[in-house]
């Protein structure tokens, strides 16, 4: 199936695949049974009735002691989910990105009393609908944002080379650090193919020093072009992997680095706890290979190469940046904010206020139901699936207004992955005018359609074949309201998905 991708590493790049293990494995606020939601309408808990005078003395202590043990093992599960978030009530970190966010979870939460051993899955579906509200959240001032991280805000010029369409600029070189600038980089441990790129531009810097009017060294340093940020398992990995098909795109090195959400603040896997913070320049260097392509440009080449050359761009697409803000509570969790006061867009919008965004969905039950299919690794079956299901990451619309706050609508592109399959050429053509790069030749168009398509669903997992239709069924109805929402914001009933085919319950 076209685009079944996993929205956090590609194939091509094995070593890095354990970075986003956690995306199936880490704490989920909004889970539900929804073989007892579907069937029977109520999870409930049920005691068993006792009839006291059938107690002898001594079943009466064992059943006591039972009481007591049950009671211990109950508290001690408590305490745990005040940590990692009840199953049945929304993690504020899943489903809170801002102020919609916030709004979203509060409205998941109508009717329902966290004191109620019961859910009422219909009356909660019925009280999305009727009132969930979207007031915009509050964007913190640029000021804050710089505070929180200076040396990131002193690291980036506030403006960039204008002759550059990359958001590029020169930086200091040391002399002594030309013999190994990529010594201690941490993406170089993870990936061997970024290893071997570190490798040859080492050479070449050796080879093809740049030197500032004053005799100092230089090199050019650049941040991404372009974001695709989003939604995992909705074609993000094959749409890199064509974009890179283009000349003026080919010098990208990583898919997902997930720097901005996870590895700025020390964390790979959250379930792995803190582990080591990857340094801005560790991030930077990820781009050289196209800012010593573009700096090559002023080096003699002639004036046709020079303006092709700094019309090269970068770009990334970690697709944990749309939604991912959980590095606050791990390391704010004893703080009593709800929410992050600063989210990854409010970094990336302070360093680029002209960042050209991309986003990728996909009709929200096949999406969880593909992300359950590629991310569980044992057991896996459609009635497994009817029981265990999270449904924070289809709530596109909550996510997006969250981006809408900092980022201009002209600078978000948002596809749909069904459009993509059944018309590749097009969608594809519509990212190279919203990048504005040049036309392919036909050989190169050619070729960007028949490439082999990345991340299709595994061949194990086909065997499985759809969801159960009362799972289909009971997801559409509860996405329903937010499709509706995001439909109307992005001016297009596509993203109501009313097209697909409705199964018998």
């Amino acid at each position: 199936m076209l685009g079944d991708n996993h929205g956090t590493i590609t194939q091509s790049d094995p070593s890095v695949t354990s970075m986003v293990e956690d995306h199936e494995k880490s704490h989920i606020g909004t889970y539900f049974n929804a073989t007892h939601a579907y069937l029977h309408g109520m999870v409930c808990t049920r005691w068993p009735r006792v009839n006291p005078r059938s107690f002898s003395k001594a079943r009466a202590v064992v059943f006591l002691l039972g009481l007591t043990l049950t009671f211990l093992i109950t508290a001690s599960y408590i305490l745990a989910w005040d940590k990692r978030g009840l199953l049945l009530t929304p993690s504020p970190y899943y489903l809170k990105a801002g102020n919609a966010s916030a709004n979203a979870t509060a409205a998941l939460a109508l009717g329902i009393s966290l004191k109620r051993t019961c859910l009422n899955v219909t009356q909660l579906v019925r009280e999305i609908r009727l009132k969930l509200e979207y007031p915009p959240r509050r964007v913190p001032d640029e000021k804050d944002i710089i505070r929180t991280d200076s040396h990131l805000f002193s690291a980036i010029p506030r403006h960039f080379l204008p002759d550059i369409k990359s958001p590029c600029w020169y930086e200091d070189f040391p002399a002594e650090k030309s013999r190994d600038p990529y010594g201690g980089n941490r993406y170089t441990v993870r990936s061997k193919a970024f290893k071997g790129v570190c490798d040859r531009l080492t050479h070449a810097f050796r080879r093809r020093p740049l030197r500032r009017q004053d005799g100092r060294l230089a090199r050019l340093r650049c941040l991404p072009y372009f974001y695709i940020i989003g939604q995992p398992k909705c074609g993000t990995t094959d749409l890199f992997h064509r974009l890179l098909q283009h000349p003026d795109v080919k010098f990208n090195t990583m898919k997902e680095p997930h720097w901005w959400t996870r590895k700025r603040f020390g964390y790979i896997r959250f379930k792995d706890g803190f582990q080591e913070i990857y340094s801005l320049e560790d991030y930077l260097d990820l781009f050289d290979l196209a800012a010593y392509n573009i700096q090559g440009s002023s080096t003699g080449n002639s004036h046709k190469d020079q303006q092709r050359v700094a019309k090269l761009i970068t770009g990334e697409a970690s697709a944990s940046t749309m939604w991912d803000n959980h590095a606050w509570s791990y390391l704010h969790g004893d703080q009593e904010e709800a929410e992050p006061p600063f989210l990854a867009q409010d970094f990336i919008h302070t360093v680029q206020p002209k960042a050209k965004i991309i986003i990728m969905l996909r009709e929200p039950a096949e999406r969880l139901y593909s992300d359950y299919l590629y991310f569980k690794t044992a057991n896996k079956s459609t009635e497994d699936f009817h029981q265990k299901v999270r449904l924070n990451l289809g709530m596109y619309i909550v996510f997006l207004l969250d981006w809408l706050t900092v980022f201009q609508r002209e600078q978000i592109l948002v596809l749909r992955l069904e459009d993509y399959a059944t018309n590749l050429r097009e969608t594809v053509q519509k990212v190279f005018d919203f990048l504005n790069v040049g036309p392919l030749s036909k050989q190169e168009a050619a070729a960007l359609t028949r490439g082999h398509v990345s991340n299709t669903r595994r061949a194990v997992d086909r065997i499985l074949g759809p969801m159960l239709p009362s799972t289909q069924n009971l997801l559409w109805e509860f996405h329903r309201p937010f499709n509706r929402k995001l439909s109307t914001v992005l001016n297009d009933r596509a993203f109501l998905w009313s097209d697909m085919s409705i199964p018998a319950s």
